[in-house]
């Protein structure tokens, strides 16, 4: 008889899937010529996966990795649209910055395929 994962273990497997997802994405986002300025921004109103900037814009960034490639476009519902737009008025709060543009993007990992970059995908949040 197989014995199932303890919700410990997959809490540990989620973590690092995660880790790795963001890992990803931050690699992808530097080979577009985006530096990275923070990784797993912790406030007290959430977290942000990436901060990254390139030019004149910042961009608060929401990773997601998914098994199923359908799973993608709906995993940022409204609910984490709202933390994510917290923790980043949190973080514009705390950083001093220029005339720089603010938005937030998703970048979406699915099995297989090259990550997908959701430029501005909240325009209406920020």
């Amino acid at each position: 008889m197989k014995r199932q994962p303890s919700s410990l273990a997959k809490k540990i497997a989620a973590y690092k899937r995660g880790q790795r997802g963001e890992a990803i994405a931050a690699f992808y986002l530097r080979l577009k010529g985006y530096r990275i300025l923070a990784h797993r921004y912790k406030t007290p109103v959430g977290e942000i996966d990436l901060v990254a900037a390139s030019r004149s814009r910042i961009a608060f960034v929401e990773v997601k990795s998914r098994r199923h490639k359908l799973d993608l476009e709906w995993s940022v519902g409204a609910r984490q649209q709202h933390r994510i737009r917290r923790a980043a008025l949190y973080w514009l709060a705390r950083h001093q910055t220029g005339n720089e543009q603010f938005c937030l993007d998703v970048i979406l990992l699915g099995p297989r395929q090259f990550p997908t970059h959701l430029v501005n995908a909240f325009p209406h949040i920020l």
